[in-house]
């Protein structure tokens, strides 16, 4: 079992990353899964899309080739987002322009995002509504919002509110085990040979 976590924040450091470290270290200390890996957008590493995407342009070849590999080989996935006035950050918005069924499709994805009030509704939102569509990612019933971010999983726990901070690594490492189950189960989708029809290849 392999699950990769998309850091979707622009800054470094941010707290999406701190929340995502904190998602590896369960993964790996509850042993559901045999790697955990994080693939940040922090400093933007992808450009904005452009049409040499679709038509193979060997610089875009080049740059997109890791990060295919690293999605293409995960059974699931956990996508981080802030909320930034209220949207998805754009990076994270170019990223599923970016990749497709190929690396992203019929497989399980936990969205958790984070706020530093008690934002974090709107790109849960936004995400479910428009970013699944061609890339075909299933996102599970399960969601993740992390309120008040700063005062929670921290590593010094003199930083952190205790009730705040109990309720949310626990919760965070239930709907990891049920990432799991849905990681699993979609396994068997994939390979019945049904996820692939040449009419169908876009979403509606």
């Amino acid at each position: 079992m392999k699950i990769t976590i998309i850091s979707g924040s622009h800054r470094d450091p941010s707290q999406s990353h701190k929340v995502g470290r904190f998602i590896r270290h369960t993964l790996e200390s509850e042993g559901l899964c045999e790697e955990a890996a994080i693939l940040s957008l922090a400093g933007n590493p992808l450009p904005l899309w452009d049409q040499g995407v679709w038509e193979g342009e060997e610089r875009w070849e080049e740059l997109l080739a890791p990060w295919k590999a690293q999605l293409a080989a995960s059974d699931a996935f956990v996508v981080i987002s802030p909320e930034w006035h209220g949207q998805v950050p754009a990076g994270l918005k170019n990223f599923f322009l970016l990749f497709s069924r190929f690396e992203l499709g019929h497989k399980p994805a936990l969205i958790v995002t984070v706020s530093s009030a008690d934002g974090g509704a709107y790109p849960v939102a936004e995400l479910r509504m428009s970013s699944y569509k061609n890339n075909r990612i299933c996102y599970i019933p399960e969601q993740i919002v992390v309120r008040h971010v700063e005062r929670v999983l921290n590593d010094d726990p003199a930083d952190n509110d205790p009730e705040a901070d109990a309720y949310f690594r626990e919760r965070i490492t239930w709907a990891l085990r049920l990432l799991r189950e849905y990681a699993v189960a979609l396994r068997g989708v994939r390979e019945s040979g049904l996820t692939e029809h040449p009419k169908f290849r876009n979403g509606m």
